[in-house]
């Protein structure tokens, strides 16, 4: 319930496929939550129609004293004007944070989806106590963030750390193509044509898409074809974690988005890869950590973002 007698901040998470607001106080304590799913064909307008209905009534209600936006796409986080959306049509060059404040009258504050939910991790979740902190996301793309002396580093514009982008081979192979949920879905349905008595193969018969989500289970259950596709896909990203670790001496990598739900076992694999490509001189090199804020990275993120630039 949230409390008149203190500020309250809205945290709004914009996604290809989830939008979330969240309201919370100066702690970033999510105390109220509002969750649609995205219909990618309505395009963008579809989640601004959203966005136009639910925030005025929230605004009037809640007089949020500043709002942060998490969105997956390329910002100019400088002046909340979207680059944009690699998922949804319609964002390019939509100016996101003043059509924001028009509705809740407040100040908002806007940055790439990853780089927030980095700050979430650094500031109130598994990156705490560490510095500099990086997150990577692991969901339908693979995304980037670096957190240093609790601020997002940007670097020079437009300034996203884009892990997903960076290539692992001269043929363009990059981290994204191997790494992300897509790339770990189509293994596994390849695997699964040419191994089909594999636990993991006859549960991927089972389904159409999302086949990642059924790593844990087969990991669990010792399926040499799980762990194969586990390694494989650690490796690849413990290599494209190695030239971050070089340039920028995380103290800590957090590894977020869907695929980090397979738990113990991919972390364990990405760290152990991660050693094994880190020059000596820097061994061991960063702790490798499980999101602890998980779905909640993004919008806890976002409250503190907008905490950070109110300046609080």
């Amino acid at each position: 319930m949230i409390d008149g007698r203190n500020a309250t901040y809205l945290g709004i998470e914009i996604g290809g496929s989830k939008l979330q607001i969240c309201a919370g106080n100066e702690a970033a304590q999510i105390l109220e939550r509002f969750h649609w799913e995205i219909a990618a064909a309505e395009g963008a307008e579809g989640i601004r129609q959203q966005l136009a209905q639910a925030l005025p009534e929230l605004a009037k209600r809640l007089r949020p004293a500043a709002v942060g936006v998490g969105f997956g796409g390329p910002v100019q986080w400088q002046t909340g004007q979207i680059c944009c959306s690699h998922q949804v049509k319609g964002w390019s060059d939509f100016p996101l944070a003043s059509w924001i404040s028009k509705l809740t009258g407040s100040p908002v504050f806007v940055d790439n989806d990853a780089n927030v939910a980095a700050l979430g991790e650094a500031v109130h979740g598994a990156g705490v106590g560490g510095n500099p902190v990086f997150y990577v996301t692991l969901g339908s793309g693979v995304g980037g963030g670096l957190v240093l002396d609790g601020r997002i580093y940007h670097g020079a514009p437009p300034g996203e750390a884009e892990i997903g982008h960076v290539r692992l081979d001269r043929s363009g192979a990059t981290v994204e193509s191997r790494c992300s949920g897509w790339a770990v879905d189509a293994k596994i349905r390849a695997a699964a044509a040419a191994h089909s008595d594999a636990p993991l193969a006859r549960s991927a018969r089972k389904i159409s898409r999302g086949e990642a989500r059924l790593l844990a289970e087969a990991l669990s259950q010792h399926d040499p074809l799980a762990k194969a596709i586990l390694e494989e896909t650690a490796h690849d990203l413990g290599f494209g974690l190695s030239h971050v670790t070089h340039l920028f001496h995380p103290e800590i990598i957090v590894l977020g988005g869907g695929l980090a739900f397979v738990g113990e076992p991919l972390r364990a694999a990405v760290e152990h890869a991660l050693r094994k490509f880190t020059m000596e001189a820097f061994a061991p090199g960063p702790r490798v950590a499980l999101t602890r804020l998980a779905a909640d990275a993004v919008p806890k993120g976002a409250l503190t973002l907008a905490l950070a630039r109110l300046g609080h």
